[in-house]
């Protein structure tokens, strides 16, 4: 799907006095505010998540809204607890590697607290027993199996990075191993590979990561159609849906999570300040900032199944750098909210295309509800290059004036 420049016929009355009313300021001080180090992240079950949550909650109460915090049980949460340690020596040097600039943690590793020394092996050689088992490309899972046979002490393989450079965070994935692993850069791999072949190797590595339970906490408002506006209430159900929680920081690096998801978070209540103010708002509109999106979208499916059948959902993740056009994925009956997002796009010229949008809009739309998400680019995702500084104004005015220009069209 592609948009057009603005050519639409009959706008809604005083869309272009709304839209006039949304403010970039507001918007980047609550991405500074969320990116803060008091929020550490934002990683679900952790006092910084929380505590993002009550501001979020402090400021949609702000505008009127009936406000909950909604807990619900998050399990296997990836947490790094240390800071993990590689190096190896070959040839009388030592080369001490740097985390998530030269390796990372793997997310189906079994936990190692403390370092641990032993010869490096490659994953064809025949006995693996108590040495580093360095997998080939892409074969990290045989041979973690030959590993775990052999009594292996854990296992090497190559992970790709970011354009910058650096080795993304991420806090869900595969069940564990029985052995540690540990993802190099493919650069480091390589070079790794090279020294086995020229002579002998010897490994240090640690793995400090475990699977934690946690709680987690939507913020859910709703917002009641002023007493004044005719036919008020009488209008579509529109829940407007951003996550707020993000991977946390390391134990020793920040990762502020600025543009995932503090952008989002940012449009969306921008565009729900803007909206309420609209005297003959008839459309019910209700927020959901969702926490748990980062360990496999666990609050919108703590969500979904409670709202009723005929909400349409619009799901933001991501409002920091777009770059050619914002990402749209449609999922559930949502085709006749898809034009009308469609049409709100061409109205203030914000190009969009068909593209996947692995979010929480998935958790509801396989609920069966009407159900968009839409992204506008997060640079340095997951990193610590994920900084406030780089959340682009214009963007996250895009997006907001798209969320607003979409409820009004709704609510025609």
């Amino acid at each position: 799907m592609t948009s057009t420049p603005p050519d639409v016929d009959s706008p809604p009355a005083g869309l272009a006095t709304l839209l006039s009313q949304v403010s970039a300021q507001r918007m980047e001080a609550t991405v500074h505010e969320l990116a803060r180090d008091h929020y550490t992240g934002r990683r679900v079950g952790t006092p910084g998540g929380r505590a993002a949550a009550t501001w979020l909650a402090e400021r949609l109460r702000e505008l009127s809204a009936d406000v909950e915090l909604d807990s619900f049980p998050v399990a296997d949460v990836r947490e790094l607890y240390a800071t993990p340690v590689l190096e190896w020596s070959a040839g009388g040097q030592v080369l001490r590697l740097e985390h998530r600039r030269d390796f990372v943690e793997h997310l189906a590793s079994a936990e190692l607290p403390d370092p641990r020394t032993a010869p490096l092996a490659a994953a064809s050689e025949a006995d693996l027993g108590g040495r580093w088992v360095l997998a080939a490309a892409g074969d990290w899972a045989r041979a973690c199996e030959r590993a775990e046979a052999h009594g292996a002490a854990g296992v090497l393989t190559a992970r790709g990075t970011d354009s910058e450079g650096w080795m993304p965070k991420m806090i869900a994935g595969p069940a564990a191993r029985a052995v540690p692993i540990i993802a190099l850069h493919p650069d480091r791999h390589t070079h790794l590979a090279e020294a086995l072949a020229a002579g002998p190797v010897q490994v240090t590595g640690s793995m400090p990561l475990r699977q934690v339970s946690a709680d987690g906490h939507n913020v859910h408002a709703r917002f009641p159609a002023p007493s004044h506006a005719g036919g008020a209430g009488s209008g579509p159900r529109v829940l407007l849906t951003a996550h707020y929680d993000g991977v946390g920081d390391d134990p020793s690096m920040r990762l502020p999570a600025a543009a995932d998801n503090a952008s989002g978070v940012a449009a969306v209540l921008e565009a729900a300040r803007v909206l309420t103010a609209v005297p003959a708002l008839r459309a019910g509109l209700s927020v959901a900032f969702l926490d748990a999106e980062e360990s496999g979208a666990w609050g919108s499916a703590h969500h979904a199944p409670a709202l009723p059948a005929d909400t349409l959902v619009i799901n933001l993740d991501g409002a920091a750098h777009l770059h050619e056009a914002a990402s749209v994925e449609a999922g559930g009956p949502a085709h006749a909210l898809l034009a009308t997002l469609d049409q709100a796009a061409r109205l203030v010229g914000v190009p969009l295309r068909a593209g996947a949008m692995a979010s929480d809009n998935r958790r509801y739309a396989a609920v069966d509800l009407a159900s968009i998400g839409v992204g506008m680019g997060m640079p340095g995702y997951q990193t610590p290059a994920e900084t406030p500084d780089r959340v682009q104004p214009n963007t996250l005015m895009a997006a907001a004036r798209l969320l607003v220009a979409t409820v009004m069209l709704l609510n025609a």
